[in-house]
């Protein structure tokens, strides 16, 4: 009878603790729940992983552009938070990093699915289409052999090919459809080729089909005159962005926006900007486009060349000259700065600069200002990455209204090395009589919203050249 009791006993408290510790289970799923969000606010950024391709993100003329990036600019100016966008265009890579707790948000075409659903929360569809054959067309007076026939009927799709990208929603769209055409489809996944590298394989007859969003696949008829869409391969399907299962505050947020923001003339104009109006054709074929040449100016190679005479990096030089002058070599401001880099006359000349509207004389003579005020603040700034923030600062308003708000931010006990929350406050203020008018402060007034702006500007653009352009 002892035994039967204590057993009782036992298997009593085993299911007190059991019980007990679901309930701490829970909490800290609910506390996970509500962190995930917190977290967020807390650092002041979401941090977003979108795709490189002509229609997401990518680079025209110096300027990041993309129907995602539009979307995620909007969404973080509407939530007052910062942007940060790392590229990625491997589907797989893009669900770990996002479960790992690397990234917030998957901003991409993803295609909501049963199986992805089990992996990760979809949020509100910002878009709907259709998947779509892409195969090589005749063109001209080009006779269509048995070969270059164009499937029509899905049966037909029978014992062919189909290159995709891997861990796709096309992959899983080619072996259902293989099954309600009741043959096979061959289907090759390609881990390193995102969807538009495959379009252009089509169109070089490097391989005979791919699958495509009807939408990404109506942009690429302005690059590639030789390829057909016609053929459907699924109903409509919803394309929305995921966030972790755990993250469902975030998920409210997103969703309460995307169904508002939806219904704005903003989102209207944004999703014709990329998915209906016909793209010019000096756009399409520009070597200025990211995707097709990779070049950012008529100026490239000069950045590129003085740049690495200095061992920098020539997107942040060209992210610094987009700001200046929109790449015109002959502008002129209000305040008679000249040229790309926008130099002051008498700073040309302290630098040896003979010809101030010579691309190369400006490049060399603002590069050599750019080091010298490198110089300037090293012995105070030892971390490199933390001191570009006050020479960008400094080249734009001169280095002794930047040394006052490091005054300023010292006499008021904040770090006076430190930009971000502290030395840019006090720059930013530096217009009130308050701020200029403080006995540490030496060189007077001081506009101080443009150097604070000037500077995040500059350093979020030269991220995007980083995501985008080789170094």
């Amino acid at each position: 009878m002892q035994k039967i009791v204590l057993l009782l006993i036992l298997a009593i408290s085993l299911s007190a603790c059991v019980v007990d510790k679901e309930k701490k289970t829970a909490k800290q799923k609910e506390a996970a729940v509500a962190m995930d969000l917190d977290e967020i606010i807390k650092r002041g950024k979401i941090r977003v992983v979108t795709d490189y391709n002509s229609t997401n993100y990518f680079v025209y003329r110096g300027r990041p552009l993309g129907y995602q990036l539009e979307l995620l600019q909007a969404l973080s100016n509407t939530l007052g938070l910062k942007l940060e966008i790392v590229v990625s265009n491997d589907v797989e890579q893009n669900f770990e990093s996002l479960l790992k707790g690397d990234i917030d948000l998957i901003a991409t075409n993803l295609t909501i699915t049963r199986d992805r659903s089990h992996q990760v929360a979809f949020t509100e569809p910002h878009c709907v289409t259709h998947q779509v054959l892409v195969q090589q067309k005749s063109t001209g007076d080009d006779k269509p052999s048995k070969a270059t026939e164009l499937i029509r009927n899905q049966i037909d799709l029978g014992g062919k090919t189909i290159y995709v990208q891997e861990n796709s929603a096309y992959v899983s769209r080619l072996k259902s459809l293989g099954n309600e055409i009741g043959d096979s489809i061959h289907i090759v996944e390609i881990p390193d080729y995102e969807v538009e590298q495959l379009i252009a394989l089509v169109a070089n007859g490097e391989i005979p089909y791919t699958v495509c969003d009807e939408n990404l696949a109506r942009i690429n008829l302005n690059f590639y005159d030789n390829i057909d869409i016609e053929t459907a391969v699924s109903f409509p399907q919803k394309i929305a962005w995921a966030v972790r299962p755990s993250a469902k505050n975030l998920k409210d947020l997103v969703d309460n926006w995307l169904i508002n923001f939806k219904k704005t003339n903003q989102y209207k104009r944004i999703y014709r900007k990329y998915f209906i109006n016909k793209r010019s054709t000096h756009l399409v074929n520009a070597n200025f486009h990211s995707i097709k040449g990779g070049v950012v100016s008529d100026y490239d190679a000069i950045i590129k060349e003085e740049s690495a005479k200095y061992n920098w990096d020539w997107r942040l030089i060209a992210a610094l000259i987009y700001q200046e002058s929109r790449f015109l070599p002959e502008v002129e401001s209000w305040a008679g700065a000249v040229g790309l880099m926008q130099l002051m006359p008498q700073t040309a000349e302290s630098f040896g600069v003979e010809e101030i509207t010579s691309p190369k004389d400006n490049i060399q003579g603002g590069l050599k200002f750019l080091i010298w005020l490198d110089k300037r603040f090293a012995d105070k700034i030892s971390d490199p990455k933390e001191r570009l923030k006050f020479v960008l600062a400094a080249y734009n308003v001169g280095p002794g209204h930047v040394e006052d708000a490091m005054r300023l931010a010292e006499k008021n006990n904040k770090n006076p090395y430190i930009w971000e929350d502290n030395v840019d406050y006090y720059l930013l203020n530096k217009s009130k009589p308050s701020f200029y008018n403080d006995p540490v402060v030496k060189y007077g007034y001081c506009r101080g919203e443009e150097p604070f702006h000037y500077v995040s500007d500059i350093l979020e653009r030269y991220t995007h050249y980083k995501n985008v352009l080789a170094d």
